[in-house]
């Protein structure tokens, strides 16, 4: 089993941190380049515990449909959502937010495995655990951006400059 650990820090409360990182729309913002849409079970707003959603996208070239369900849930502080059916063999993906002086520490741990025994074992070492842990990067960045975004747009609010 491959694993992935991506640790991104925001300066933002991490409340804001933890929803946008379960938002079905901000999800399928910050993928647009694969074309990822949810289309089925919980397809926008804001995932729970015990819900599924479905998503269709574009992976190496190759239109896939995967089902991922919320496992585990303590808000804000971490939640988990694991494959159900879809490409990989299997995959849970572990998101942890630690809020720390004013900050929040937020971790992705994304444990996977291919499907296809020895061959998806090359798979996974030739090119797929650099392209899961780009594409899994990327969206950190895109939460950290946006986590920014936000915490600063209502700083503003409550403290208006003169």
């Amino acid at each position: 089993m491959a694993r992935i650990e991506i640790v991104t820090w925001i300066d933002a409360p991490i409340e804001i941190c933890f929803d946008l990182a379960r938002s079905i729309d901000f999800h399928m913002k910050s993928t647009s380049r694969t074309g990822e849409t949810a289309v089925a079970g919980r397809t926008s707003g804001l995932i729970e515990y015990g819900e599924s959603v479905t998503w269709r996208a574009r992976h190496l070239g190759i239109w896939q449909t995967l089902t991922s369900k919320i496992t585990e849930f303590d808000e804000p502080r971490f939640f988990v959502d694991e494959q159900m059916t879809g490409a990989f063999k299997k995959f849970r993906h572990e998101h942890n937010f630690e809020a720390m002086d004013g900050k929040t520490r937020m971790v992705d741990t994304f444990d996977f495995e291919s499907p296809l025994g020895p061959l998806g074992k090359l798979a996974e070492f030739l090119f797929l655990t650099r392209y899961m842990e780009s594409f899994l990067r990327n969206r950190c960045n895109l939460i950290k951006l946006e986590a920014e975004s936000l915490a600063h747009s209502t700083r503003e609010l409550k403290h208006p400059r003169a």
